[in-house]
């Protein structure tokens, strides 16, 4: 065995870890894939005497990367979206091996990155690698270029943050009244009467089988939403990790799950899931 097929063996022994730190720190299966990639390429191009500890360096490493992609993701361009069940994938290419499902399966839901996007990139990810992965705070530090004492409040500011849970939306029935109008402009094309429920300065932000995609404003969602415009399209009311919100389903399949922020009768936010990896993840509530 060479020393880069050796490396390679080992790095893919760490990849499922390096996997689920990545996704639970982007929120997405497609950036995690690319920030484990971006990892093993650093690895391949360092020099592997001076590594003393294989799995830390790599943790390092792939943090690293995933606070980049956060802090670029703040500042990227609109991608607009259509939700349109049609046009999305419907099955995985591949499924999670036993290890990355054990890993992956206490995932934290979807209202928690609702909550997750309010939090800056520093915050966010001294959350993950110390709530979630424990991983001490001097390492979080020296990952984030802080001090330890800082790196600790990071955290704290954060777990602050994620214990309000989601913004305060109106009560279920108003709220609902207010979805059912959303859904049933949607499903005519009704873009008068989407602008009538979508707040002007609206947001929707998203996960799906290409990455994260965001939104901005009641026109450009008003002009590319389509729910349950295909046949065999189902769309069922749910309560998503306590956010009404809706589930489509095609054939019986979880498809799209949205969770939708409603604020003085208007909706104000929606966060979406079309990932099927992370929608085989989401359970939820079903409304009597």
């Amino acid at each position: 065995m060479t020393e880069e097929e050796r490396l390679a063996a080992e790095f893919e022994m760490h990849r499922p870890y390096l996997h689920a730190i990545a996704f639970r720190v982007l929120g997405s299966h497609a950036d995690a894939d690319d920030a484990v990639q971006e990892a093993w390429l650093r690895l391949a191009r360092a020099d592997s005497g001076t590594i003393e500890e294989l799995r830390g360096w790599l943790t390092t490493v792939t943090s690293r990367i995933c606070l980049d992609l956060l802090r670029r993701r703040g500042v990227r361009g609109e991608e607009p979206l259509e939700l349109n069940v049609g046009m999305l994938a419907q099955d995985a290419d591949a499924g999670a091996t036993p290890e990355e499902e054990a890993l992956l399966a206490d995932s934290v839901g979807l209202a928690l990155y609702v909550v997750m996007d309010a939090l800056t990139p520093a915050e966010r990810v001294s959350f993950v690698l110390h709530d979630v992965f424990e991983i001490p705070f001097d390492a979080i530090a020296g990952i984030l270029g802080r001090s330890i004492p800082a790196t600790r409040m990071l955290a704290s500011r954060a777990r602050g943050r994620i214990r309000l849970g989601p913004p305060d939306t109106a009560s279920d029935a108003a709220g609902r009244e207010v979805i059912n109008a959303f859904l049933a402009a949607a499903g005519q094309g009704d873009i008068d009467g989407l602008l009538a429920v979508l707040d002007p300065e609206a947001e929707l932000q998203g996960v799906g089988p290409q990455g994260t995609f965001v939104v901005h404003g009641a026109e450009q969602i008003a002009r590319n939403a389509r729910v349950g415009a295909r046949q065999g399209a189902l769309v069922h009311p749910a309560v998503v990790d306590g956010l009404p919100g809706l589930l489509v389903t095609i054939d019986g399949r979880p498809h799209t799950v949205l969770a939708i922020t409603v604020t003085n009768g208007v909706i104000t936010a929606i966060r979406s899931m079309t990932d099927p990896d992370r929608l085989a993840q989401i359970v939820p509530s079903w409304v009597a």
